[in-house]
């Protein structure tokens, strides 16, 4: 067993002063793995059964097993004390099942250059956030940019644009780890040209397979301003007469997810802001400070407010709702 000291992550002064390390599965501790180099061990599979790296739990269902460790640490004489302790456990907001973090190959995109040219408009004033004081978020967020992961694990989205390649006698069994193995095309006709070049075969040989992850909605949305005028060609009607716009107004609380995307995506692939303004307004909040939310149900219908609404109407809608 590996022992580390490290002074982020552990309080010396909460119980025993040491706790275990999972780098594979807990946030913080990925980042405690990254500072003192630590191996990355996986224990779960797909479905939420112990793997190979479970010793005797393997094939076990993960509350199941969390049970039998704690009992062979009973059975060991190894449990000194157990107390209550108040801990943040991330729940999903659809099933309400408990989420386990788990570390997957996902893509990513490296913002550092658009981020700079979108700070940059901002402290040259071609760009104007109002009011200003907002400035400060734009600046956090940009200024300390890290590389963007695009992936999601979803059934709906845009595919990303990626094909893992096989090619016979030069890649029989291509590594989904290995990012040598793709490559990328508008369309599989493209990615095949792309990918004989790269690997200097016929076309014919060539067998592509699509990654199964779509794009962050983010990264959809920042498109936006110019995909839905007709780019990437760039002499549309809709392009010329609409792109680039004057005014965008907003909730400041999606300032970095969207508005930052969407000049970041607009320099980067037209070389242009999509706007000069940037108009931000205040939330519109509940009775308990909470942000307005139809995934919640704590929200308001404005026509229900002008044309009225029934009380059992408005009770049903909170029945079918999150809350």
């Amino acid at each position: 067993m590996k022992v580390v000291t490290d002074a982020v992550l552990v309080n010396m002064d909460f119980g025993s002063g040491a706790v275990k390390i999972t780098p594979a599965h807990d946030h913080n501790d990925y980042l405690c793995g990254q500072r003192n180099k630590l191996e990355m061990i996986n224990v779960f599979n797909e479905d939420g059964t112990i793997n190979g790296n479970g010793a005797q739990f393997k094939g076990m269902m993960r509350f199941d097993a969390r049970d039998a460790v704690y009992k062979a640490l009973d059975a060991m004489k190894l449990i000194k004390e157990k107390t209550p302790n108040a801990m943040r456990i991330g729940k999903c907001s659809k099933s309400g099942d408990i989420i386990e973090p788990l570390m997957k190959p996902q893509w990513y995109v490296d913002c550092t250059d658009m981020a700079k040219r979108s700070v940059d408009a901002v402290r040259s004033k071609e760009l104007k956030i109002v009011p200003e004081e907002h400035e400060r978020t734009w600046y956090h967020w940009l200024e300390n940019i890290q590389p963007w992961c695009i992936s999601r694990q979803l059934w709906w989205g845009h595919r990303i644009p990626v094909y893992l390649v096989t090619i016979p006698g030069k890649i029989d069994v291509p590594d989904f780890n290995n990012n040598e193995h793709y490559v990328v095309g508008r369309n599989i006709e493209e990615a095949r040209k792309n990918a004989a070049k790269k690997f200097g075969v016929s076309e014919k040989i060539v067998q592509l397979e699509q990654d199964e992850d779509v794009l962050d909605t983010w990264f959809s949305s920042g498109l936006f301003p110019f995909a839905t005028m007709g780019w990437p060609n760039e002499k549309t009607d809709d392009m010329k007469a609409f792109f680039p716009g004057d005014l965008l107004e907003t909730g400041h609380d999606i300032l970095f997810f969207w508005v930052a995307r969407m000049v970041m995506m607009s320099l980067e692939l037209c070389d242009k802001l999509p706007f000069h303004t940037v108009f931000l307004h205040p939330m519109v909040r509940d009775e308990e400070g909470g942000k307005m939310s139809k995934s919640k149900g704590n929200v308001i219908d404005p026509l229900e407010v002008m044309d009225g609404c029934g009380l059992e109407v408005l009770l049903q809608k909170l029945r079918d709702s999150n809350l």
